[in-house]
């Protein structure tokens, strides 16, 4: 229902409880003639009658009909018209509330009662609101899925370069690889093994990453498809997402999930710090495809030889640095594994999870971008009712000049509240070149690894997917390796220091800041 609106971003209501249902999507505006399939989604926590609840805007009230339903509900005045790709059972709505283009509130009541409340201004083109943010229809929104108990693989980079590799060697019907850049000479030769052995191979990357394609990627693709791989990008301006950005491979029935590119600075175990899980937990590695389908069969997707010939090419030597191992791979019980992707679901998860900490907190990345970074304000808020926080950082030249200036903001803050708050900058010390992990452990048995760099545009308009594992034994591991990283040579910040940052923290509040994409 076209109409004028505002471009404000849309706001959730107050009123949302875990044992009701709540609104979690609107579509308002699609493609179609007449705005066809417009629908709202419901998540209903456990199955109930749906003639209980009105569904209405702030023109129409309709009650909603006699189904027994839960999960994802898609609520909508005509089935057919709802695109393919909606996830949930549809469900007709007569009287559905013809959605405004220009925005407007939407509500859920039961008996008078307002249950939830969505608010939204103008609606883009072809595309869905969560309450928070707009994104395009064509991408995915999904919940978190995953089980267990299990066992998974744990291993750090750079010192177990064999461990995600070998996750994907012997696949013997199915090899799905999803990266933002893919440059692996070794990771190529398995995917080459299993096309060969007669496995259904696929690879799946950013058509346009940051500083465009490197000779050593362009050559290393070629091959690919010259040995019958199917190499494929997601580019151009229809695309779901900024940039897609995970890192993870299906083998058969098993997965790895890794912080790190396809690439001899990550999984060649050449440079950087980082984390990785391989797990066989069969929901993960469903949700691992499905989210590989979806992202490979979008319209903006192409393949790899048409979108060569569009591409800028840098001619780099890759890293060939060489560091101790200190720390194994170990295959470990876990009592839970869970599937996160961005935009999703993975930043409320995550949230949720800090705000449920009760002892420790954690946390490993390149950077942050600012106080007001949501998840780093729910550590903050941990910390303020005696959660301990640690946050370490990477002193990589590129990351070096904000992290200096946000630890020093926060540690001012630790000391002026008396917080358990501490901030480090990570000295690798020749056990690794620089952080590029994005890792958190959480109680010392929740661990969180996996593409998410703690940023907006990650958290809103990339494709990022991330293992939330839980268990004390995975806890443990990774808490044993952020603590070496912690106290391995880092150094803490001096008081002078601390006066002269805040300083620098000030004049940039003042004039802005500009917040860079970490790969």
């Amino acid at each position: 229902m076209p109409a004028a609106g505002a471009t404000d971003a849309p706001t959730r209501g107050t009123n949302a409880t875990d044992d009701q249902p709540t609104i979690v999507a609107a579509y308002p505006n699609p493609v179609a003639d007449g705005d066809a399939g417009e629908f709202v989604t419901l998540s209903v926590p456990d199955e109930r009658s749906l003639s209980a609840y009105t569904f209405g805007d702030d023109e129409t009230t309709a009650t909603l009909p006699n189904v027994t339903a839960t999960g994802r509900v898609v609520l909508t005045d005509n089935a057919t018209a709802v695109p393919d790709a909606v996830e949930g059972r549809v469900v007709e709505v007569r009287g559905f509330p013809a959605l405004a283009n220009g925005g407007e509130p939407l509500t859920l009541e039961t008996e008078n009662r307002t249950l939830d409340t969505l608010t939204y201004a103008a609606a883009p083109t072809d595309e869905l609101t969560d309450g928070e943010a707009w994104r395009p229809l064509s991408g995915t929104d999904r919940d978190p899925v995953g089980g267990g108990p299990t066992t998974v693989e744990a291993f750090v980079l750079p010192d177990a370069p064999d461990a995600a590799v070998d996750a994907i060697r012997g696949a013997e019907e199915r090899l799905l690889l999803a990266g933002y850049t893919f440059a692996s000479e070794r990771a190529a030769d398995a995917l080459v093994a299993a096309e060969e052995r007669g496995a259904a191979v696929e690879v799946l990357l950013d058509g346009g990453p940051v500083g465009g394609f490197t000779n050593r990627s362009v050559a290393v693709l070629d091959r690919l498809v010259d040995n019958g791989v199917t190499v494929s990008m997601l580019a151009g301006p229809t695309a779901p997402y900024r940039f897609h950005h995970p890192k993870y491979a299906v083998a058969d029935d098993r997965a790895v999930v890794l912080t790190e590119n396809w690439k001899p600075a990550g999984v060649g175990g050449h440079s950087s710090r980082g984390w990785g899980i391989t797990t066989t937990q069969p929901e993960v590695v469903e949700g691992l495809v499905r989210t590989f389908r979806a992202d490979a069969t979008n319209r903006s997707t192409v393949p790899w030889e048409r979108h060569r010939a569009d591409i800028t090419v840098e001619n780099t030597t890759p890293v060939s640095g060489r560091y101790p191992s200190r720390f194994d791979a170990a295959r470990l019980d876990a009592d839970r594994v869970e599937l996160l992707v961005a935009p999703d679901n993975a930043v409320g998860r995550i949230e949720s999870l800090l705000a449920n900490a009760s002892d420790s907190i954690r946390i490993l990345q390149v950077s942050v971008d600012g106080p007001e970074n949501r998840l780093l304000r729910a550590a903050i808020a941990a910390a303020r009712r005696g959660v301990d926080v640690d946050l370490l950082l990477s002193r990589a030249w590129y990351a070096a000049e904000e992290n200096r200036a946000l630890a020093a903001n926060l540690t001012a803050t630790a000391e002026q509240s008396g917080v358990p708050l501490s901030v480090r900058l990570a000295d690798p010390n020749g056990r690794y070149e620089k952080i590029h992990a994005k890792g958190l452990v959480v109680d010392g048995e929740h661990v969180v690894l996996g593409s998410l760099n703690w940023n907006d545009n990650a958290f809103q308009n990339n494709r990022e997917v991330v293992l939330l594992v839980s268990g004390e034994a995975v806890g443990a591991y990774y808490g044993r390796v952020f603590a070496a990283d912690w106290e391995g040579g880092a150094r803490r910040l001096q008081l002078g220091l601390v006066v002269v940052l805040l300083v620098v923290v000030a004049v940039a509040a003042a004039v802005g800041r500009k917040i860079q994409f970490r790969p």
